[in-house]
């Protein structure tokens, strides 16, 4: 059976305010005729962008350029057509791309998994190329969780917590599942690694593999949960720190030293990056420029 591809002729007719929501841009104002749009290949503060909605075409007036919805997708995602095709021809579900950060509770509660498998969706895998991480490192740690919010079907990576909870990241929504909680990683190690976030983890793994091998390790997920897996800490002979280098992550980072005689703080080893993935892409930038040079 001969797989189905998107023809170039059927992908023009796809609509352009639906896909430019899918990557994360919203219209600021709409007529009958047209939708305005900051422009999605360039910054700037008033919007330039029309979508013409009878045609389905676009045109950026400060670039002076316009087209169709798969030139659209190739410039913004900087790829080829045929590549494009493959986008367009995804059955994606759109992202929430306006859910918070921060994450209450009663927020949350609201994402219900659906099922946890192994990482295939294109779009997870060029979120993590472009964040750095390989595809082997991620699937020893994490899964692609489709999940329902409000009666609509997503699709994003997935670190399980330690409460059964999923924290969750695609390149256009962070969120997580109730119980929101830390990830706790065993190997019944005496030593502790602790970082605050999946693409800490993933990226201690890029970098550092050796770092993780027999210890045990606690994405906290959150600061919040600090004081909760301090009553862990006792447990240890040692128990690494690489949390963020910003205000909040070397205030904690003190205050934890202060107060456990077996704290050893790791933010040396990303000096100069405010965490370890800006490190992990930077490096991963700077190897694929030499190689092109």
């Amino acid at each position: 059976m001969k797989e189905k591809r998107l023809t170039c002729e059927i992908a023009r007719s796809i609509c352009i305010v639906k896909t430019l929501a899918k990557l994360g841009h919203f219209p600021n104002r709409t007529t009958e005729k047209e939708a305005w749009f900051l422009s999605p290949l360039r910054s700037e503060t008033q919007a330039s962008f029309k979508v013409s909605l009878k045609l389905n075409r676009w045109y950026d007036f400060g670039m002076g350029k316009g087209g169709n919805v798969i030139d659209l997708v190739c410039l913004i995602s900087n790829c080829s057509v045929a590549e494009a095709l493959r986008y367009l021809s995804d059955e994606l579900p759109i992202f929430s791309f306006q859910q918070p950060s921060n994450i209450l509770d009663n927020d949350i509660d609201k994402n219900i998994v659906l099922e946890a498998r192994t990482i295939t969706q294109g779009l997870l895998k060029k979120y993590l190329y472009s964040r750095g991480v390989s595809l082997q490192i991620s699937q020893k740690y994490c899964k692609e969780v489709w999940y329902t919010c409000k009666g609509r079907k997503y699709y994003a990576l997935g670190l399980q917590n330690n409460g059964g909870g999923w924290e969750l990241r695609n390149p256009y929504s962070k969120t997580s599942t109730s119980p929101k909680t830390y990830a706790y990683i065993k190997n019944h190690s005496d030593s502790l690694i602790l970082v605050e976030g999946m693409f800490d983890l993933l990226s201690l793994a890029e970098l550092f593999p050796n770092e993780l091998e027999n210890k045990d390790v606690i994405v906290l997920n959150s600061l919040s949960f600090l004081e909760q897996v301090g009553l862990l800490f006792k447990k240890y002979k040692r128990v690494e720190l690489y949390l963020d280098n910003d205000q909040s992550g070397n205030n904690y980072s003190e205050e934890l030293i202060q107060k456990y005689k077996n704290i050893i703080d790791k933010s040396n080893h990303f000096e100069g990056y405010k965490d370890l993935n800006e490190k992990l892409i930077s490096i991963k930038e700077e190897k694929k420029f030499n190689e092109e040079v």
